[in-house]
């Protein structure tokens, strides 16, 4: 029988030098150089789930750690393995590892806490940090209050997590301190981006790409991100 090819949507490019045939990445580098979107139909169906104002709390909780588990399988694409001896019940054979890399989860203060269980659950050999900011409701600009990383910044491979990449300022702020840390690996991930954020994170660090589920249309007023799901924090933790 003649092998039938499966061929890709010209639309969907995979963000590594191994490409996978069934990931689902959209290319965004005309417009957003940086910017990767998930595009995988369970990320899809989910993050429609999660902007249903009727999707209670724990609903809620449950979605954003399956999402940011869902896009960490894909943001992890281009990890370098290594070979390694096992041993199995039967005999001696050869398996693949990942080679060394130190990974290290952190979530903006508070809403990212909602994506650290499900990355951990992908990656638990995984460190967690924390970075503790919040954003000034009358100017729009990141205030930090908390920082708190391993040490040993120059060799690990650090994904900041916040659910939602709104004005930018926040994003910014955490990647600026990672770096004044000694961090030179970094990746963010968040479910739902405004295009006013992935270009103040873009302009300010060229160098680091962002992994979202959704890239919605823009900012209101107040910050917010249309249609956007709410303030991700208040419904992760029933504050609103």
């Amino acid at each position: 029988p003649v092998p039938i090819p499966i061929p890709l949507p010209p639309s969907w490019l995979p963000f590594s030098l191994f490409p996978l045939p069934f990931s689902r990445m959209m290319d965004t580098r005309k417009d957003f150089p940086t910017l990767r979107i998930v595009t995988h139909p369970l990320v899809q169906h989910k993050v429609s789930i999660l902007r249903d104002r009727a999707t209670p709390t724990k609903i809620f909780k449950e979605l954003v750690e399956e999402i940011a588990m869902l896009m960490a399988y894909e943001a992890t694409v281009d990890m370098s393995l290594q070979e390694t001896k096992v041993e199995t019940p039967l005999e001696s054979t050869v398996g693949r590892q990942l080679s060394g890399k130190k990974f290290t989860l952190v979530p903006i203060l508070r809403a990212g806490l909602g994506m650290v269980e499900g990355i951990y659950r992908l990656v638990p050999n995984a460190r967690i940090g924390h970075i503790g900011l919040y954003r000034n409701h009358d100017t729009l600009e990141p205030v930090d209050y908390y920082f708190k990383v391993p040490g040993d910044t120059a060799g690990r491979d650090f994904f900041v997590l916040d659910p939602m990449l709104a004005t930018g300022g926040s994003a910014a702020s955490a990647v600026s301190s990672l770096k004044k840390a000694g961090a030179t690996r970094i990746r963010f991930l968040c479910l739902v981006a405004a295009p006013e954020g992935v270009r103040k994170l873009a302009s300010e660090h060229p160098d680091v790409v962002v992994f979202c589920a959704a890239l919605d249309r823009e900012l209101n007023s107040q910050g917010y991100i249309l249609p956007g799901l709410g303030d991700a924090g208040d419904r992760l933790f029933g504050t609103r």
